[in-house]
This record gives C-alpha cells, sequence and structure tokens, in this order.
C-alpha cells in the first residue's frame, strides 16, 4: 500500500474526483485512488490516495486515510495524512490525528491528540503494522512494602486486638 499513496506528477480530471453530495448518507468503506468531496453524512472510513476535501455541512463517523485533507466538516474519528492536514475555521474535530503538517484556522476546534508522522511511519500506520513509535513499555512493578531499619514501618499498629491508650 505504501507506494500505491504516490502520485507525484499526476494530473486529476473532473471525472476523477468521488463526491457524496450534501443530503446524502452513506455507512461503509470508501477508497479511491482519486480526490474524494464529502458534503453530505459518512459513517465509516474513507480511504485516498490523493486529496480529501470535507464541506461544512458534512459529518463523518469514522477515520479519514489520505495523502492531503482540507477539513471544515464536523468528524468523530482520526486523521491519518501522508502530508498535510488543514483544519478550516468551521471544522469541529473529535479524534487523533496522525499528520506530517498541520495548519489550522483560527476558531477551527480540535479535541484529541496530534503525532507528527513521517512517511515511513505514515506507510507502516495504513498497512496495519503498529510503529515503534506506540509501543509503550510495561511500567516496572514495585514492591509495595513499606521497612524502615528493622523492617516495621513507624506507623504500623501493634499487633494486638487491644487499643492503646493516647
Amino acid at each position: 500500500m505504501a507506494s500505491s499513496f504516490d502520485r507525484t506528477g499526476e494530473s486529476v480530471g473532473v471525472n476523477d474526483i468521488s463526491r457524496i453530495s450534501a443530503g446524502s448518507t452513506i455507512k461503509g468503506e470508501i477508497t479511491s485512488p482519486n480526490d474524494i468531496r464529502i458534503d453530505g453524512t459518512f459513517e465509516g472510513k474513507v480511504v485516498s490516495q490523493a486529496k480529501v476535501v470535507v464541506g461544512e455541512k458534512a459529518v463523518i463517523k469514522g477515520d479519514i486515510v489520505c495523502s492531503n485533507c482540507d477539513f471544515w466538516g464536523r468528524i468523530n474519528g482520526n486523521f491519518y495524512v501522508k502530508d498535510t492536514l488543514s483544519l478550516k475555521s468551521t471544522c469541529v474535530v473529535d479524534g487523533d490525528l496522525h499528520i506530517r503538517r498541520l495548519q489550522v484556522d483560527l476558531d477551527a476546534t480540535f479535541n484529541g491528540s496530534c503525532k507528527m508522522i513521517d512517511e515511513n511511519e505514515f506507510n507502516q500506520l495504513t498497512s496495519g503494522e503498529r510503529p515503534a513509535m506506540y509501543d509503550v513499555p510495561e511500567p516496572e512493578v514495585e514492591d509495595d512494602t513499606y521497612s524502615v531499619g528493622n523492617g516495621t514501618s513507624p506507623f504500623a499498629a501493634p499487633a494486638t486486638d487491644e487499643i492503646p491508650e493516647a
């Protein structure tokens, strides 16, 4: 899949753009070697080897994987962008960004985390591999007993049934 995202020097004709018009609702997965324009509602995964443009009235529930993206709408999902993601002033993003470059307009809303990635990491993420950057080492488990000098805590209560007097 890595080499399929290389579209250097190709020109895109008007008939090469996949479009989901305003008022349309689609559920599933869309995969295209060309540009995609979404102005309606889409639930699922959007994959484009080119550019994805999401209009102001668009609502997306799912992930977007593409080379570049101009985003004006609403999304509850993650972005995986090989090059540049442009968050426009009307957008609302609830999800994580895995991108190479980010452009954010004033008044854009973003709730999530952002990880700047290079082309190699993008290729790993989109091929299903887990890049080393996402490997979290297991925390060391420490012994939770407390000992001082002779092995007993100065705060320990006597081991009897009697209640000590003050």
